[in-house]
């Protein structure tokens, strides 16, 4: 494997944006009762939310999920030829919407306009008997919006939405927030997606990585907000005589967007078990992966069998370690998939262990018959 991996700091990058972090991700999906289940099921979610023909709407329906500091949002057409429907029909469920909370949307929405952004819903006011937000959304790549999202009361609050619970009892998987979520880009497109980012928020590059194996490639971006709440890697395939994860990703998906959304643990060996009895399905690490680790990251604090009984990848940088997993995609498009991620100091992305997620995909692919 050839690895150019960079990280990059450009001093105090200029965010009038103001974005505060992650409000929540919407889903688009074909059936948001069954998803939210699966969700609820394997992350050990918390409903908290439902909109849908009981509550006036007759178009669509929407449930909405909390977990610490992750909020997922699920949401389903009604009807067969509105644009939620249609999108589902070409993309399969996918991330619709990365949502930021900010203090003021109206002034949000209007800077990204003002920088070239393509608006999609002007600041406008939602409120009920439980509080009231005001919300306006921009385009970005693909199909993908961010709304900014300016709220009066806490997270948990969604006007428009039937509460369904509250959010009481331990976190029984141990996630914790929204660490990341990464955007496959058409070949040739990364600059301008980058591009996009720091133009339209003031984000800023933060990492940027060429991998190839001998079988695939990619070239990687990472940008992100002055506070790194707001952490977005973009990649696109480099040409190859395998199809890669990101070509197989393009292909299915039929176009850019969201590949994986990686969520923070703070006990990633707890965790990993956790979700695995729940029925939450991981990418196979071989052993020899574990033979050479500690010879390259160093010292851990964890056990090392546990990590390879776990089948958790870690890599080190030069603010600490990080440890991940990933999981296999998590409908029968192979378009989506989950992280988990404890980081113990690391702002990096794993790059270490690129070459080793690469090829346990490039397994799946050949499963597939993708590769």
């Amino acid at each position: 494997m050839q690895r150019n991996e960079t990280t990059i700091s450009n001093g105090k990058p200029r965010d009038s944006v103001s974005l505060e972090g992650v409000d929540y991700i919407e889903f688009y999906v074909g059936n948001p009762k069954q998803a939210a289940h699966f969700y609820q099921t394997m992350l050990n979610m918390a409903p908290i939310g439902y909109a849908g023909l009981e509550t006036g709407l007759r178009n669509k329906a929407s449930y909405i999920l909390a977990l610490g500091d992750i909020y997922f949002m699920f949401t389903g057409s009604l009807v067969p030829d509105d644009s939620i429907a249609w999108q589902v029909n070409l993309h399969g469920d996918f991330v619709r919407d990365i949502a930021f909370t900010v203090g003021d949307a109206e002034k949000a929405f209007n800077t990204a306009i003002e920088r070239g952004a393509q608006a999609v819903l002007e600041p406008t006011l939602v409120e009920d008997d439980q509080g009231r937000l005001i919300k306006a959304t921009i385009a970005s790549c693909g199909d993908l919006v961010h709304s900014f999202i300016q709220r009066s009361s806490h997270r948990s609050i969604f006007p428009g939405y039937k509460p369904i619970a509250a959010i009481t009892g331990a976190n029984a998987s141990g996630l914790t927030a929204i660490d990341h979520v990464a955007i496959s880009a058409q070949p040739g497109t990364l600059g301008r997606w980058v591009d996009f980012y720091q133009k339209v928020f003031g984000f800023h590059e933060s990492h940027r990585e060429v991998v190839e194996t001998s079988s695939t490639g990619m070239n990687s971006k990472v940008v992100q907000n002055e506070s790194g709440s707001i952490r977005i890697p973009i990649v696109e395939p480099l040409p190859a005589k395998c199809k890669s994860q990101i070509d197989e990703y393009l292909e299915f998906y039929r176009g850019p967007g969201p590949q994986h959304v990686a969520l923070q643990s703070n006990s990633i060996i707890e965790t990993t078990e956790k979700l695995q009895a729940n029925g939450l399905e991981f990418l196979y690490t071989p052993g020899a992966y574990y033979d050479t680790l500690l010879d390259r990251v160093g010292p851990l604090d964890e056990n090392l069998d546990d990590l390879r009984q776990a089948n958790i990848l870690a890599d080190r940088d030069e603010w600490g370690y990080l440890m991940q997993i990933f999981s296999k995609h998590a409908q029968s498009r192979p378009t989506f998939f989950l992280e988990v991620i404890q980081r113990k100091g690391a702002r990096g992305f794993g790059s270490g262990n690129i070459k080793a997620l690469f090829e346990a995909v490039e397994r799946e692919q050949a499963i597939r018959g993708n590769l």
